[in-house]
């Protein structure tokens, strides 16, 4: 069965073009890489460059899933809601801005932003860890974190 130069596997990547899961991108990627080989090695048949298509893009999927959608996940508290942001625990970096203001640092973004003007409710320094408990305007209110407060929740 002699279906051509090899171009018969342009169909299946074009067929991602018309297929909604995203899954058929690999299967695109899997069929340029046989069609690559075979300009390569034009003696390969149909059935090897059919099990080369599969293992392939079976391949790809893998790849896919283990190293890089896992760098697409978002780890912000970017629009989520107040009650989400409540409670989050950062550091104090810098005192004495302006109005008794604070900056905190938290460990992963707080609504968009790792770096935070707050205001304290109890005097804190540098170095000092800080709890979130409540947000006025564009500024989050914080006090002090004590473990008392890790007890009570249950942590």
């Amino acid at each position: 069965m002699n279906l051509g130069t090899g171009l018969y596997w342009e169909y299946f990547l074009f067929s991602e073009l018309l297929l909604p899961a995203f899954a058929a991108l690999w299967f695109g990627i899997g069929a340029i890489m046989v069609g690559i080989l075979y300009w390569m090695f034009p003696m390969m048949g149909l059935t090897t460059q059919i099990l080369t298509w599969i293992i392939l893009s079976v391949l790809c999927t893998l790849l896919w899933f283990k190293f890089i959608k896992p760098l697409s996940i978002d780890k912000t508290k970017a629009g989520l809601s107040r009650e989400a942001t409540i409670g989050q625990i950062g550091m104090v970096i810098q005192t004495d801005l302006e109005q008794d203001q604070i900056r905190v640092r938290f460990p992963l973004p707080v609504l968009g932003s790792d770096e935070w003007d707050c205001r304290a409710l109890d005097k804190v320094q540098v170095g000092d860890r800080v709890r979130v408990v409540d947000i006025l305007g564009n500024d989050l209110v914080v006090q002090p974190h004590s473990t008392q407060y890790q007890n009570e929740k249950g942590e």
